[in-house]
């Protein structure tokens, strides 16, 4: 059986990363990481950042070279990443960027429950989404044209991958609101039907029955 990997917070992973460049106390991992844009791309607790520290230091990928005072301000410990802290970046990176994973978010989330809103409700939803993201993608893909004018492309890959999937689901909600304007959805006019009358259609029902549930929605 594989190792089981003791710390599994992506705020880690970019902690004992940026260690590898040079030691720093935590306050200054922490500005650095605001700095570099991390919090755009890693969803970070800043109230447990100290803890997920002490968690480094307690397996063993971080150690604590110094601990310093200037003048009245607290003391700070600066630590530097270990030999066992190096290792486990290569491991982690190799298995992300090798294995992919389901990683859920709260559009999906919301679809998976979008027959309890009526069908042109919806529309209208879906359409204010999309001139959202239309207008948000447009401004990411200027701002980072202008980045790769300034930096090596291999800092600004992160922000590409982001940009390709808001572009996907701009594409995605597009082709939706095709097929519900079109009238091309299947089922659309019992949905519409059943927000207007709560009556269920009849396979729905054999659905709800056949899984031993209650109708609530079709």
């Amino acid at each position: 059986m594989a190792k089981r990997r003791k710390v599994s917070n992506l705020l880690a992973l970019s902690l004992l990363n940026m260690l590898t460049q040079r030691p720093m106390y935590p306050y200054e991992m922490a500005s650095t990481l605001r700095n570099h844009g991390k919090d755009n791309a890693i969803k970070i607790n800043w109230g447990s950042f100290y803890t997920v520290v002490q968690n480094l230091e307690k397996y063993g990928f971080i150690e604590a070279i110094e601990t310093a005072r200037e003048g009245r301000q607290p003391e700070r410990t600066i630590y530097q990443i270990t030999d066992a802290g190096r290792d486990e970046v290569k491991d982690w990176l190799r298995e992300l960027l090798s294995v992919p994973e389901r990683e859920h978010n709260s559009f999906e989330a919301a679809l998976g429950e979008a027959a309890a809103v009526p069908p042109d409700e919806l529309i209208g939803l879906l359409r204010q989404r999309l001139a959202t993201l239309e207008k948000a993608n447009d401004r990411m893909q200027a701002e980072l044209a202008a980045l790769v004018t300034e930096l090596p492309r291999l800092f600004v890959i992160e922000s590409e991958y982001y940009l390709a999937q808001r572009r996907a689901e701009e594409q995605w909600v597009r082709g939706l609101l095709d097929e519900f304007t079109s009238g091309a959805f299947p089922g659309l006019d019992d949905w519409r039907h059943f927000h207007a009358t709560g009556e269920v259609p009849d396979y729905i029902q054999a659905l709800v029955e056949r899984e031993g549930g209650t109708t609530a929605d079709p």
